[in-house]
């Protein structure tokens, strides 16, 4: 396999691992917010899902962009900071009635069993959405603008370019495709 795709390859792998470890953290984060809140002080579940995302999204902003994609500029609040927030939302939106759902069909069930389905229903949702925010970040969020227009390397080197640009200009192509290129000077 060409040193590019390696190389590319192992660059998208660490982002997965760093972002998943965030996740991590952003999970563990709201999981204890929602499990103090719906297991101890007795919140109604919807408002407590609200309250632990909302702790859990800014960690998971700041490390995200500051760790795995590496932006150390001042943060874009039109750019970055809204569309992710918005991304959190539609995640709220999601979990939130997944844990409505969980919390109505355990109402009689024992506090520990209403916790865990609170919780479980919350992991479901954020874990069915985890894949599209990772490429929404990779892609669009947080991507550096000249991470499709630059090549790997030496001049001669090939270069892996998404079908939606060559030379910076919009392409289309089929969703999920690629095109590798071998750019020489």
């Amino acid at each position: 396999m060409p040193g590019f795709l390696t190389d590319s390859l192992a660059s998208l792998l660490r982002r997965l691992v760093k972002y998943g470890s965030v996740s991590v953290i952003a999970t563990a984060t709201a999981l204890t917010v929602l499990g103090l809140l719906v297991g101890v002080l007795r919140f109604p579940a919807i408002w407590a899902n609200v309250i632990a995302t909302t702790v859990g999204t800014v960690p998971s902003f700041e490390l995200n962009r500051r760790w795995v994609w590496a932006h150390r500029c001042r943060r874009s609040l039109l750019r970055q900071a809204t569309p992710y927030f918005l991304l959190s939302l539609a995640g709220l939106v999601i979990s939130t009635f997944a844990v409505h759902l969980a919390s109505d069909a355990t109402t009689t069930a024992s506090r520990l069993w209403h916790t865990a389905a609170v919780e479980m229903a919350n992991v479901a949702a954020y874990g069915a959405l985890w894949i599209i925010q990772f490429v929404l970040c990779d892609r669009i969020l947080f991507r550096s603008p000249n991470d499709a227009s630059e090549p790997a390397g030496r001049p001669d080197s090939p270069m892996l370019v998404t079908p939606e640009h060559v030379n910076g200009m919009p392409v289309p192509a089929l969703p999920g495709t690629s095109v590798a290129l071998t750019v020489t000077q």
